[in-house]
């Protein structure tokens, strides 16, 4: 039997409308993942949330000690979740994620946040490195519009493009809705 954690990424103040780095669909994403992590609770898995910080205080987003880059109240931690403090888009990297989900016991993983086309995608991808099979929710997880060489890209789609690449070859998309009936 396998031992599930959900990993519910930087879903911190300054992405909401009134932060520094608003994205598209936050308060739906953060309104699913706090189901996600309801069942999660409910289950007894282990939930382990990760919150981003920039190194310096010049951060466009995110400023050490800051109240943006504090968790959202939609989605807290209890005090007996661990909170991984993170500087890179990888939560793994050089962050004790691993050894947290070592300790546990974990082998599958369950991904809620954001950005999708940033952290989501990060985290992702390093774990199915690492061996884990991950399920991403993807109605849980948000972005934000991007422009690349003149051409503005509506979060929709950037969200879209990143849920069908990690599909394609790293994880498992469901919706809230599937997952909780599963």
């Amino acid at each position: 039997m396998s031992k599930q954690a959900l990993i519910v990424v930087d879903i911190q103040n300054d992405y909401f409308p009134a932060g520094k780095w608003p994205l598209v669909g936050a308060h739906a994403a953060a309104d699913n993942a706090a189901k996600i992590i309801q069942a999660h609770r409910a289950a007894g898995d282990l939930v382990v949330h990760i919150r981003h910080e920039f190194p310096s205080d010049d951060a466009p987003f995110f400023v050490p000690g800051s109240e943006g880059a504090q968790l959202h109240p939609k989605v807290l931690n209890r005090a007996d979740e661990p909170v991984v403090v993170k500087q890179h888009i990888n939560s793994f990297r050089e962050t004790e994620l691993k050894a947290v989900l070592d300790q546990h016991g974990i082998d599958t993983l369950v991904v809620v946040g954001s950005m999708s086309h940033m952290c989501i995608d990060g985290i992702t991808r390093a774990a199915v490195d690492f061996g884990y099979p991950v399920t991403v929710i993807h109605d849980a997880c948000a972005t934000l519009d991007l422009a690349f060489n003149g051409v503005k890209v509506p979060a929709a789609q950037v969200h879209a493009a990143f849920m069908a690449a990690l599909q394609f070859g790293y994880a498992t998309l469901l919706s809230t809705e599937e997952f909780l009936a599963g």
